[in-house]
């Protein structure tokens, strides 16, 4: 039986500050991203058991956030717009969310406080009203709140082994804008327990997604600070498509701001490729190379499928690895810590259409939570790279982890390791019913009938946009359907020499880059608009709260039949039934 006899919990500090509240607590993780509203601090994630809820102002019991990498660009914005969660109290490491708090403070003087707690710690918060946090304490149902903070002693930090080029820029030798960001990276470096920096090759910046006006503001202080990239940057989908967003009637009060964050980016020195596939691109890095990425699915492509190393890089941090060079010895940069934490065995006889991917993804994410899994049982199966570039995506729409292992696919998953793993790692068995519940939610719209194709998250390679060409051919698209693809410009300007996009938009399908489906909306997605299908597991998730639509989930293959049909039936693929 609960008790409301107050409880003292001695909790790691991840952010110090005070603060008090209502709690508002649930069990599962949150992608505050396309999870929640930037401008109110609404639950929008209608898979989310908060959906509906307001953080404003609210001590946040949560295990960790989860999936996009922007999630601490929402939380700048709703920390400078008054509504943030009052604090946060997490069970695991967490990083998204609390780097979002330290560049409020390193920048705009604003904080909240933020704890880890032990899981059982964790657990027993449930059913409880009124927290009190100050600094790495957290009071449950405190006899008394305060305004004031008791001083503490701190937790001692780790010592960080600093060469003299570090120093140097922590002193401000390199200016005001490099002396930040090497603040921000030794911070983190703190938070991850690192002892060392190390150096990066490159980056990709997902911090040029506009989340509303303390985005820009961010990137412009940089711009005004004089900053430029020491190493090699690429950016990330942007909120609109740079070349036609006036034509598609996209509102200037988006349009103007976002073309100003992107621009600021270039300012940085950053290449405006303006993909969420950076793996597509020449500069993709190779096998061992340390690098720092943002945007989900990208990292978890190149720690998992490029073998190369990054960690899961929240927005901002990026561009602060990109101005010094250097990032945190931590996480996935570490061989001892890219190893399996559990086994995650799929059903026997699998085999499906290319949608198996994103519902097997999904799936191996829900069940790994903050743990990097190695799969089993997919042997048998031709995996191809956008096989893996779906299965990627949509693991990191619903796991915290920075990679997967697929066994004998993925490179580190091809080696003598592999036996010692299987024979000391937990193992979880999947059913076929498993993949079907993904399936369900996945495919949660009702309607039969088909208003909008969404295409290319993450954006479509040129091989998908030859399957894509290949699926139309002899077909003919309904009138009352419409077909959006979106892709890098690369892709795009490939697809155009080779005939590809003629053929295309003959059928009916229009194309899109630069932006993403994760920042689509009106009137690009016409107001008539009910339902959406997509082939992307990442979308499926995200779209019924990003676009107030009803989501349907298919095949590529299931959903051009649905573009000429303007409908499709809720009945499960045969290689599920």
């Amino acid at each position: 039986m609960l008790t409301l006899t107050p409880k003292t919990i001695q909790g790691r500090c991840l952010s110090e500050g005070h603060a008090s509240g209502p709690l508002l607590y649930s069990q599962t993780p949150l992608s505050f991203w396309g999870g929640v509203d930037p401008a109110t601090g609404i639950v929008i994630d209608q898979h989310h058991p908060l959906a509906g809820s307001s953080l404003g102002g609210k001590i946040l019991a949560i295990p960790s956030g989860r999936g996009s990498c922007s999630g601490s660009g929402v939380l700048l914005e709703l920390l400078l717009n008054g509504n943030a969660p009052a604090g946060f109290i997490f069970q695991r490491e967490e990083l998204i969310l609390t780097l979002g708090t330290i560049i409020a403070a390193e920048f705009f003087e604003k904080s909240v406080p933020i704890v880890q707690v032990e899981a059982d710690e964790f657990a027993g918060l449930a059913g409880h009203a009124l927290v009190q946090i100050t600094d790495g304490v957290v009071e449950v149902n405190p006899s008394s709140l305060s305004n004031e903070r008791t001083t503490k002693e701190k937790s001692p930090l780790p010592t960080i082994n600093l060469t003299e080029l570090d120093r140097a820029m922590l002193r401000g030798e390199h200016g005001k804008a490099v002396q930040v960001a090497a603040r921000v990276v030794s911070r983190v470096a703190e938070i991850q327990a690192a002892t060392e920096l190390i150096d990066i090759t490159q980056a990709h910046i997902d911090g040029c997604i506009y989340t509303g006006p303390a985005t820009l503001l961010f990137a412009q202080r940089l711009c005004d600070w004089g900053a430029k990239v020491r190493i090699p940057a690429t950016l990330n989908s942007i909120s609109i498509d740079r070349q036609r967003w006036r034509d598609q009637g996209i509102d200037a009060a988006l349009g103007d701001p976002s073309g100003l964050l992107a621009d600021a980016y270039v300012a940085l020195g950053a290449k405006p490729t303006y993909t969420c596939a950076p793996y597509l691109l020449d500069t993709a890095p190779k096998e061992g190379e340390q690098i720092m990425w943002a945007e989900s699915n990208a990292v978890v492509f190149s720690n998992s499928v490029l073998g190369s190393r990054s960690i899961k890089c929240p927005d901002f941090l990026d561009i602060c690895v990109a101005l010094t060079g250097r990032a945190p010895n931590c996480g996935a940069h570490i061989t001892s810590q890219r190893r399996p934490q559990v086994v995650i065995d799929i059903a026997p006889g699998i085999d499906g259409d290319d949608s198996l991917f994103p519902v097997l993804g999904y799936l191996v994410g829900e069940i790994a939570a903050n743990r990097i899994p190695l799969v089993t049982g997919l042997e048998h199966i031709n995996v191809s790279r956008d096989d893996l570039k779906a299965f990627g995506a949509a693991f990191a729409t619903t796991s915290s982890a920075p990679m997967f292992h697929i066994a004998n696919i993925t490179p580190e998953a091809i080696n003598q390791s592999l036996e010692q793993w299987m024979a000391t790692t937990p193992v979880v068995k999947t059913t076929k019913n498993d993949l079907a519940s993904v399936w369900s939610r996945l495919d949660k719209g009702t309607e039969t009938k088909i208003d909008l194709i969404s295409l290319g998250n993450p954006h479509f390679s040129y091989e998908e946009m030859a399957m894509l060409c290949q699926l139309c051919e002899g077909g003919t698209k309904s009138p009352d359907v419409a077909v959006i693809v979106t892709c890098g410009r690369d892709i795009y300007a490939r697809a155009c020499k080779d005939g590809l996009m003629p053929k295309l938009e003959e059928f009916g399908v229009q194309p899109v880059t630069d932006t993403c489906w994760c920042m689509i909306g009106e009137p690009l997605i016409h107001p008539s608009v009910r339902t959406i299908m997509t082939n992307s597991a990442k979308f499926a998730h995200y779209g019924a709260g990003l676009t107030k639509r009803d989501m349907r989930f298919a095949s590529l293959a299931g959903c051009v039949e649905a573009a000429c049909n303007g409908e499709s039936s809720k009945i499960m693929p045969r290689w599920l039934s």
